[in-house]
């Protein structure tokens, strides 16, 4: 099987390193959940992977493979001796068997020479290819719109053939990009928000926010499985669970009044900064869109922003929202998003939320309400899950959550 790189294909003089991190990604993805560890076999190419993966099939392969960011082409075929006749002979071989019976179909070969020493040109052997075919099953070429397009390509050692081509993630390979901290509510944008800041390069830890004790656990187990869905395109995904109802009921009893949901944003993201510096992340990520909601005016976010160190990154600040619910349908977290939950943003929701407020306003209220010991209350309560060891959320959580406190505590 081929795994063509995408933009990865654009780097020069560092492309190594991107390529060690799509690689890792790639044998991780491959052995993920098997019973028996596939022997992964890897060739590299010249923009090119060749794997192979006993015992898993040629399907398996292609479904992991197409999950991996950073790959853009994947290509299940079959690899034959490089000679040109043991090729023509696998070309019929391979299109029979993809011959319906029904009516004859129409085909195309498309041939690329990575080889160029070897001795037929691309048009010579996709002329050779074309010929036999026509001679032994009788097709008919249509170069424009065929039934059936054929690749073939000559590798250094080797000659790849195969009739099913299939798009990848794209993008950069997880982890090329640095390491991030996403704040994950239940609903459509910021699982996309994660989503895309994978898809340049960032590796991303997950960070909740509950309104615990005040709402029940729905919105925890929306956030672990969307967590988990995401979790597909990277390894070492860790998920982390605030509960902030007790902070954001002091928000509101220190006079927020209007300002109160740009108040509570300004607290998530000081939590998530104080956390991120602790995980190591480089910059936090949310799900921001600029005017859909009133609290994400320009002025608002420019507020919520000052209350953070780490750089902000909000990869959806243009998106529209069916723009938006449209990524979460192809990332298959659309599903989870629209179950119900009780969502912290609603608590102490005033009749009406400012559309413009300012840092002098919020650190007036911030002050009152003591957000320093606010926030390291919140810190010392987190709970953290292993996306990747954890099963079924309600058997994990007894064993594998642990708060920071806990942490502390063992060290």
């Amino acid at each position: 099987m081929l795994l063509k790189y995408g933009e990865l294909a654009l780097k020069r003089r560092n492309q190594q390193l991107f390529v060690r991190h799509l690689v890792r990604n790639l044998r991780h993805a491959l052995v993920r959940g098997s019973e028996t560890a596939p022997k992964v076999q890897l060739r590299r190419r010249s923009g090119v992977l060749a794997v192979s993966a006993p015992p898993l099939s040629q399907d398996e392969i292609v479904a992991r493979a197409r999950d991996v960011i950073g790959l853009s082409v994947v290509q299940p075929g079959w690899r034959v001796a490089k000679s040109d006749t043991v090729a023509e002979t696998a070309a019929v071989q391979l299109l029979r068997e993809h011959d319906d019976g029904r009516r004859t179909p129409t085909f195309a070969v498309r041939c690329r020479r990575r080889d160029r020493r070897f001795g037929l040109t691309s048009e010579q052997l996709a002329a050779r290819i074309g010929a036999r075919v026509c001679g032994e099953l009788g097709w008919r070429v249509d170069l424009k719109h065929p039934d059936v397009e054929l690749w073939v390509e000559v590798d250094w050692r080797e000659i790849f053939l195969g009739v099913e081509r299939y798009r990848g993630q794209g993008g950069l390979p997880v982890g090329s990009g640095g390491h991030a901290l996403v704040l994950l509510s239940g609903g459509f944008d910021s699982p996309v928000a994660a989503y895309r800041a994978m898809r340049r390069g960032l590796r991303c830890d997950f960070l909740h926010c509950t309104g615990a004790p005040f709402t029940d656990p729905s919105s925890t187990y929306k956030a672990y499985a969307l967590a988990r869905q995401l979790s597909r395109f990277q390894a070492g995904s860790r998920l982390y669970v605030a509960a902030v109802g007790s902070a954001q009921r002091t928000l509101a009893t220190s006079g927020a009044g209007e300002a109160q949901i740009v108040a509570q944003r300004r607290l998530y993201l000081r939590v998530a900064d104080a956390l991120a510096r602790r995980v190591g992340a480089q910059a936090l990520v949310t799900g921001d869109s600029l005017g859909q909601v009133s609290s994400q005016t320009l002025a608002n976010l420019a507020v919520v922003e000052e209350a953070a160190s780490l750089p902000v990154l909000r990869p959806l600040l243009a998106f529209d929202k069916l723009e938006i619910i449209d990524q979460a349908r192809q990332i298959g977290t659309a599903e989870i998003s629209v179950l119900p939950d009780q969502d912290c943003c609603q608590l102490f929701q005033p009749p009406r939320v400012a559309t413009h407020t300012t840092v002098g306003r919020l650190a007036d209220v911030e002050a009152r309400a003591g957000m320093d010991s606010l926030v390291d209350n919140v810190l010392s309560h987190i709970r953290e899950f292993d996306l990747d060891s954890c099963g079924a959320m309600a058997e994990a959580a007894p064993q594998k959550a642990t708060t920071m406190k806990d942490q502390h505590t063992q060290q």
